[in-house]
Parts: structure tokens; C-alpha cells; sequence
């Protein structure tokens, strides 16, 4: 437990995620898709977490979690091996922090940042802009 009066340092999405994919790297040569799902859901939380205890900062280091998880999904599926419930969380994922930059003060200039990875998920979708691999993927 902290001493009282002591300020907690600022929570860190970007480099909370670079944690895990190193470790997971460090372990063996694969992603685990579980734990970037797990990743993905934690999103929203860190969107509110890194801005509230970070106001300078905030805003760059959850868009840079949140982009680098975009980025693996977008190498997994260039190689074949992205999951549908991958595909799924990230949408999710997308839904959850567009209504959290919609509904907490501040976050507005977040919503763009949500746009741009949401645009980047699309172009993994199969031609129809709904399935992935000919399966519904999840759509608030």
C-alpha cells in the first residue's frame, strides 16, 4: 500500500501492451490470441485510466496500445492466423471505447483515434464489409 499523499504514477496502455507481446514473444515464437482478446477488452478501461491520471500524456499512450494490438491483428492476418473471436474483440474493443470518448468529458479527440483503427479493421473483413472468413463478425 502506498503511503498517503503519495500521487500513483500514471497508467501506460502502449507500454502495458508491449509488456505482454514481449513476454509472450519472450516465451515462444507465437501470439497468443487469447491474451491479445484479453489485451483488447482492457481497452476502454485504459482509454479512462491513462487519460484521468495523465492528462499530457494520456491520450498517446492509450492510441499507442491500442495501435500496436492493431497492428498484430493486421500481421496474424497477413499471415493466415487471425481468429474470428480475435476479429470479434477488436470490434468490440472499438464499440466500447467510441462510447467511452463519446461519454466522458475530454475524450473527444479520442474518437478519431477509435475512427482510424475501426477503418484499419475493416480492410480484414471478407469484400462484404460483415464477415470474416464467411462469419458474422460482431457489430454493436
Amino acid at each position: 500500500m502506498e503511503p498517503q499523499g503519495q500521487p500513483r504514477p500514471p497508467t501506460d496502455y502502449g507500454a502495458y501492451v508491449l509488456e505482454v507481446l514481449n513476454e509472450m514473444t519472450r516465451r515462444t515464437s507465437t501470439i497468443d490470441q487469447a491474451t491479445l482478446r484479453h489485451c483488447l477488452g482492457l481497452s476502454s478501461s485504459y482509454l479512462v485510466a491513462d487519460t484521468a491520471t495523465n492528462p499530457t500524456g494520456g491520450v498517446v499512450s492509450w492510441s499507442a496500445g491500442f495501435n500496436r494490438l492493431v497492428d498484430v491483428l493486421v500481421a496474424l492476418h497477413a499471415r493466415g492466423e487471425l481468429e474470428l473471436e480475435t476479429v470479434n474483440a477488436a470490434s468490440k474493443a472499438c464499440s466500447e471505447c467510441w462510447t467511452v470518448a463519446g461519454n466522458w468529458r475530454g475524450l473527444d479527440e479520442c474518437r478519431e483515434g477509435v475512427r482510424r483503427v475501426a477503418v484499419r479493421l475493416k480492410r480484414l473483413l471478407d469484400e462484404n464489409g460483415r464477415t470474416f472468413g464467411g462469419e458474422r463478425v460482431y457489430v454493436p
